[in-house]
């Protein structure tokens, strides 16, 4: 861990989030994101999007493009139909842990439409978090990857679900192209404790749930808390919850 970095635990309510709500999207954006541009809150670490978002059913995102960016998607509640230039397409949903490297360029839609692809149409909404962050190098080939991980959930502790950590080498991870982070998921019930990496970046959110966080207090729904130079404190749920943790250990300055 640097020493020119001073320690700091820097909590974000969830009430302050930018928000955009539109007919059929229910999005609160964690940093600077779309029309909200604003250059006190780009990025945190190498976390440059954390967007927690509500799709109605039979809507979605249209085909739009995305470049030289790793993009994780994880979804709470219902299920996501995902199409892309590559060729890859199909459902995600929650303990299904999901990643697309947008390299030199990559189209894709996300939708609330799982129904289209066979079975019964569903009126339920999907909750989804959709976090990006930079790769090691541009330009790289465009790729995807998902990987099935609710039986490593079901086990209790912090779970790694996307890295691109030697550390997390051989662990039932979806690996991304930057090799200082790495994306953990818990879900804990109430009395149920885990304890946070070292690093000299961490971002802690809460999707669901409540939690405490050792030395700083109770944190609910949608709250975040951006660490920098300090870590190793435990959370503890005081009801059935789930958090999104990322481990890094570079920053863009």
């Amino acid at each position: 861990m640097s020493t020119l970095l001073s320690p700091k635990v820097d909590i974000r309510p969830a009430d302050k989030r930018y928000k955009t709500a539109i007919d059929w999207l229910d999005s609160k954006h964690s940093f600077s994101f779309g029309h909200h541009q604003y250059r006190s809150n780009t990025h945190h670490g190498l976390l440059l999007v954390n967007n927690d978002d509500i799709v109605h059913p039979g809507m979605g995102f249209e085909t739009h493009p995305h470049r030289d960016m790793e993009i994780v998607t994880w979804v709470l509640q219902g299920s996501l139909v995902h199409q892309d230039s590559t060729g890859h397409s199909g459902v995600i949903y929650p303990g299904l842990a999901q990643r697309m490297s947008a390299g030199t360029g990559i189209l894709h839609s996300e939708k609330n439409d799982s129904w289209r692809l066979g079975g019964r149409q569903h009126t339920d909404p999907v909750h989804f978090v959709q976090m990006w962050v930079v790769p090691d190098e541009r330009g790289i080939t465009p790729g995807y990857e998902q990987l099935e991980i609710d039986n490593e959930l079901l086990a209790g502790g912090l779970v790694p679900v996307a890295s691109g950590m030697a550390k997390h080498d051989g662990n039932a991870a979806i690996r991304i192209k930057n090799k200082h982070a790495a994306l953990y998921a818990a879900r804990m019930e109430p009395g149920q404790s885990v304890q946070l990496p070292d690093a000299p970046f961490l971002h802690l959110f809460v999707p669901r749930g409540a939690v405490t966080l050792e030395g700083a207090g109770p944190l609910s729904t949608g709250d975040a808390v951006r660490f920098t130079a300090t870590g190793g404190q435990r959370i503890t749920a005081t009801e059935p919850a789930e958090v999104l943790v990322w481990e890094m250990h570079a920053t863009l300055g």
